[in-house]
């Protein structure tokens, strides 16, 4: 269980996380190998309803930065206490960014995360430019990386890359679900690592379910690979 109430935040702000009812679990990202852990992705985990019906609900309430900041303090309260010492990641919505007061609180009450925290940008609500000039301009100020999440997913993928410049891309579960077998999926993921790889970006294979999608997608040169394949979510 997340402690908020330890947390050096506003009243308002105590007040509204007091109101959530959730934990974190971690999922590793692994390297080529499949056994050296490079990062652990936290997932939010509600007590008494999905996170889809969470987020649904407090967008509905345009309160989506309530679980912005609850992300960012109860994931890293939780990577701490559990001893954690890789990287961290944490999915972000690309329309909110904590408040200059909550981003001094983060830093002040965590201590230095220089090189620690990868910022998962998520696929919803809608981009605010605004708000990720300045999620960006921070990430970067502190030497931690920017991931894009579900490529594969959009419309128009590589013009996300070159709006939202992250340093990783992970492929979605689309794209390499059984792509041992399929001709089509080897051909299509392998231009995208490439293309992406010109690029300079780390690519990560997520949703790996399977030892022979593993092993293709280790031959085609992905950079780092999740799934229940190598670990489940705890």
């Amino acid at each position: 269980m997340i402690y908020y109430d330890q947390l050096p935040l506003s009243e308002d702000i105590l007040k509204a996380l007091a109101e959530l009812n959730i934990d974190y679990v971690f999922q590793p990202i692994f390297y080529p190998d499949g056994k050296q852990i490079y990062a652990r992705e936290a997932l939010m985990r509600p007590k008494d309803k999905t996170v889809t019906e969470l987020i649904d609900e407090y967008a509905k309430m345009d309160k989506l930065h309530i679980i912005e900041v609850a992300t960012f303090f109860g994931a890293m309260q939780a990577f701490i206490l559990r001893g954690y010492t890789e990287w961290i990641s944490v999915n972000s919505f690309p329309s909110e960014c904590m408040s200059e007061d909550e981003a001094k609180a983060f830093a002040d009450y965590f201590g230095d995360i220089r090189g620690k925290l990868i910022i998962e940008m998520l696929e919803y609500p809608e981009l605010s430019v605004s708000k990720w000039t300045t999620k960006n301009e921070s990430v970067r100020l502190m030497d931690n990386l920017i991931s894009m999440d579900d490529y594969g997913t959009g419309i128009n993928d590589f013009g996300k890359v070159d709006i939202l410049k992250p340093d990783i891309v992970k492929l979605d579960r689309s794209l390499i679900s059984d792509i041992d077998k399929d001709k089509y999926k080897q051909s299509n993921c392998k231009e995208i690592i490439d293309l992406l790889h010109m690029m300079n970006k780390i690519v990560v294979a997520e949703g790996v379910e399977t030892k022979e999608e593993f092993e293709y997608l280790v031959s085609i040169e992905a950079d780092l690979f999740q799934g229940y394949y190598l670990a489940r979510p705890q």
